[in-house]
């Protein structure tokens, strides 16, 4: 009797021809859960490599956003390297690109084309727009999206600029999005017996568009514009940032009436906890630098270890505003294995975020760190495609891998 995989994915082939941020990401999230992904780089390398902070000339967020892959290099742009790609194609099941709207048209590799090939595969197309409407063909990245999407327009205070987070966020949302579209796409393929791919026409905007909550709804039927309120919420109160006495910060959130009349009473005492001001969100909001300012007076007071051990006595909810050296140390991460540490060939023993969410039967894996450029040329071209060291010196002389 053979012993299930433990991967989830395991048998599912992933051509991650993406370069930066959401692509890979995608790739890297199948990876985790044990696909394996095949990352097709241009000779001259995903600029992601040279992206950010840098240990020996070794980019670390390419190291993270490229485990658990497979790397080749290859130029599509080139008819020898469209037609080795179209041979790669044959068996894979899922490929993620984010080119620019109509260029692996251009280079024969579109969806009409890659589909004749493989009708069974899923192609996942990331853009800063999508592939229709009159943008379709605009260069998009997260920072666009987070403006376009009506993001970075309600973050930031009240009386400052719209505010840009300083990490890949729209990045990350599409990437998840993508994922789960992904498996959307492989359940209707083999759950359901359709026995067909489709593809996936993700824009960066859209998903973060979709986090942001009912504000369509509510321009709609009330005219309302969210505006900018810094750490506040126009939904309820207190919800902020707030500091201690020793300078460090901590936020919470009041979004249960039980929760609400833990903080009240712990800040403001029985009376503010019963002011019937205070009973209702909208009420609270109304009031809200008198509430706001009752809780921050209060936690001003304190030292940081003291606000959090009497907010977790009153079982309201709280959190540290931590930095990363905080969170090395702190055992909740620890307990959970949140951060993982594995050997890699370039860096040694490194430690990076761990993969989630947690499955109890199917757990992901880190297997090992982003690979060298074209670390797997021979693997694949030679091992699995079946071509010889002539054909591979040919192809590097023109360009091609």
């Amino acid at each position: 009797m053979t012993t299930p995989s433990k991967h989830a994915l395991n048998g599912i082939r992933v051509i991650d021809a993406a370069t930066v941020i959401a692509g890979p990401t995608i790739g890297m999230l199948l990876g985790d859960f044990g696909a394996d992904v095949i990352k097709v780089e241009h000779p001259r390398g995903d600029v992601l490599r040279t992206t950010g902070a840098q240990k020996d000339d070794v980019g670390l967020w390419f190291k993270m956003a490229n485990r658990n892959k497979r790397c080749v290099t290859l130029c599509l742009s080139k008819p020898k390297g469209a037609d080795l790609f179209k041979e790669m194609i044959k068996n894979t099941d899922v490929l993620i690109e984010n080119f620019r709207t109509g260029t692996m048209e251009k280079w024969g590799l579109g969806w009409e084309d890659l589909k004749a090939i493989n009708p069974r595969l899923v192609m996942v197309r990331v853009t800063g727009f999508g592939q229709t409407g009159p943008y379709k063909k605009r260069p998009g990245f997260g920072t666009v999206a987070e403006v376009f999407s009506g993001f970075a327009n309600i973050t930031g205070e009240k009386d400052g600029p719209p505010t840009l987070p300083n990490f890949g966020l729209a990045d990350g949302i599409a990437a998840a999005y993508g994922t789960f579209a992904t498996m959307f796409a492989l359940y209707h393929r083999d759950a359901q017996g359709s026995d067909e791919g489709q593809f996936i026409d993700l824009s960066i905007y859209e998903p973060i568009f979709q986090v942001l909550g009912p504000q369509p709804l509510a321009y709609d039927q009330l005219g309302v514009i969210a505006q900018r309120m810094g750490n506040r919420s126009d939904n309820n109160a207190p919800r902020n940032t707030y500091e201690t006495r020793d300078g460090k910060w901590v936020a919470i959130s009041t979004n249960s009436p039980a929760i609400v009349t833990r903080v009240l009473t712990l800040c403001g005492g029985a009376d503010a906890a019963n002011d019937p001001r205070f009973q209702t969100p909208a009420g609270r909001v109304e009031h809200i630098e008198e509430v706001d300012g009752m809780v921050a007076d209060w936690i001003k007071q304190r030292d940081q270890k003291e606000v959090l051990a009497a907010f977790e006595e009153a079982e309201a909810a709280i959190g540290p505003a931590y930095d990363i050296a905080q969170i090395f140390d702190d055992p909740q991460y620890q307990a959970r294995n949140d951060i993982v540490a594995l050997d890699d060939e370039d860096l040694g023993q490194i430690r990076m975020t761990g993969a989630f969410p947690v499955m109890s039967e199917t757990p992901a894996e880190i297997r090992h760190a982003g690979p060298r450029k074209g670390q797997h040329n021979d693997d694949i071209y030679k091992g699995e495609l079946g071509l010889d060291e002539a054909a591979l010196g040919a192809l590097r002389e023109d360009g091609v891998i």
